[in-house]
């Protein structure tokens, strides 16, 4: 998983409430088994005119020229700025895998879906949990100014306007830590390899009948 210390980035705005994971990978893509190939079809329904399915060519499907992110404007954004509840309805991982591989990397709302919120962090995104009136004047300025950034600072846990306002948000200590490090649950678990070896090592010598023997 790659590492969040600082970014700066450019700021889309979702304007839209209770966002569920549906609409932020539509069913019919949860076919594969892969956990590759979701950017594409992130926001599928509102992105595109026509129903999308797997295999289809997307760079040959009709745009929707009012939906945010296929303004030109927004090209290239890594920081989404969304309203309350952002993440609900299944508990699917495809989610924050489709987010994170159209090439965000912040989710700032007012309040995330717990399962969707547990899963950002384990797969490299940052949900910041914001109050509502700090997420509607970010909308605000946003809307006024072309090319809006934000630069967020995990270690420090503030994020700074364009015209240097410092906003803090707090980040749990333990997901804090896994994010600046890189850390997801396989990574945290290669990091104690040594001691399981040598569990290995000592329970097959107490225990020699295991070897060979389907676990």
């Amino acid at each position: 998983m790659q590492a969040f210390t600082i970014h700066k980035g450019l700021v889309a705005p979702l304007d839209r409430e209770n966002v569920d994971t549906d609409l932020i990978i539509p069913k019919q893509f949860l076919k594969s088994i892969k956990r590759t190939g979701f950017g594409p079809n992130l926001f599928d329904e509102l992105r595109y005119l026509d129903h999308g399915e797997p295999g289809m060519d997307n760079t040959k499907r009709p745009l929707n020229p009012d939906f945010v992110l296929n303004k030109p404007r927004y090209h290239g954004a890594s920081i989404l700025l969304a309203r309350k509840n952002f993440g609900c309805g299944s508990s699917r991982e495809h989610a924050p895998w489709a987010l994170e591989q159209y090439g965000f990397r912040v989710i700032i709302a007012p309040s995330f879906a717990d399962i969707f919120f547990n899963n950002s962090f384990k797969n490299g995104l940052l949900p910041i949990r914001l109050d509502e009136n700090t997420v509607a004047n970010l909308f605000d300025e946003v809307n006024m100014t072309e090319g809006y950034q934000l630069t967020v600072n995990l270690e420090k846990q503030v994020i700074e306007t364009p015209s240097g306002r410092q906003i803090s948000f707090d980040v749990e200590p333990f997901r804090r830590y896994c994010l600046l490090n890189g850390f997801d649950d396989i990574g945290l678990t290669l990091r104690q390899s040594d001691k399981i070896k040598v569990f290995e090592k000592k329970r097959l010598q107490a225990m020699p009948w295991l070897v060979g023997q389907a676990m």
